[in-house]
């Protein structure tokens, strides 16, 4: 695979130059892993058909406004680009110190790796996550700042119930648990409101029936009483006509 040759970019317009990162200072890269155009080390390395090579970005950058390779000024045909994915490895493994050494990070590791240690750097800027507080402190004394900062200041539930806390109800605040409980004592009133309804109907329904019963008996008695009742009017309806047939046959003597 050839390698470009670190050049100077002809450009209609003069480009700013870009210092070196420090973390490259101690141990400069091969001048062919650097990219023309920013100055820095390659980023998904692009190889044009004339054998210059420059990050990917920057490339399509410069093409969209000229169609010429910012080397050697030859057309350039988009279909003919590749990527240089060995060089991109060769890269990778480029060893680099930490971006926060400045800040006291001794750490030296691959390129590829950096984004890696730089999310659990110890000395890479937090901002405080507490609601109101402007502050930036290294990751590795943030838990102490978040205490001393909360003495002061208030934060909403980090479980989304959108409570107001203060510092020490922050630590033992748990609107899950809190949410449990009240749902379970609501379930249990209910519980008992719905045992005690139950036990009303129950009641309706024995003291229904007693006076469905009730009202079968006095219906019976009734019936009773109207069939004695006939019966004695028909009696004392048939009772005279005796009397009557013995009148008359004494008027014939």
């Amino acid at each position: 695979m050839s390698v470009h040759r670190c050049c100077q970019v002809q450009s209609p317009k003069p480009l700013v130059s870009v210092e070196l990162p420090s973390r490259y200072r101690s141990c400069p890269p091969d001048c062919n892993f650097l990219c023309s155009v920013c100055h820095g080390v390659l980023k998904r390395p692009m190889r044009l058909p004339c054998s210059h090579i420059f990050c990917k970005k920057c490339i399509f950058q410069w093409l969209a406004r000229q169609n010429t390779c910012p080397c050697c000024r030859k057309e350039v045909k988009r279909r003919k680009m590749v990527q240089v994915n060995k060089l991109r490895k060769t890269i990778g493994r480029l060893q680099v110190k930490c971006k926060n050494a400045a800040a006291g990070c001794l750490v030296t590791c691959p390129l590829a790796h950096r984004k890696g240690h730089q999310d659990s750097c110890p000395f890479e800027l937090m901002a405080c996550p507490n609601e109101g507080c402007t502050a930036q402190v290294l990751r590795g004394v943030l838990d102490e700042h978040r205490q001393h900062c909360q003495q002061n200041g208030q934060q909403r539930c980090p479980l989304g119930c959108g409570a107001t806390l203060a510092a020490l109800e922050g630590e033992q605040h748990n609107c899950y648990r809190e949410l449990r409980d009240a749902w379970v004592q609501r379930h249990e009133r209910n519980r008992t409101l719905l045992l005690n309804l139950l036990g009303r109907v129950r009641r309706v329904y024995r003291t229904t029936n007693l006076i469905r019963r009730q009202l079968a008996q006095l219906s019976n008695f009734l019936e009773d009483d109207t069939l004695l009742l006939n019966a004695r009017v028909q009696e004392t309806e048939v009772a005279p006509e005796p009397e009557m047939w013995g009148a008359q046959g004494q008027g014939v003597l």
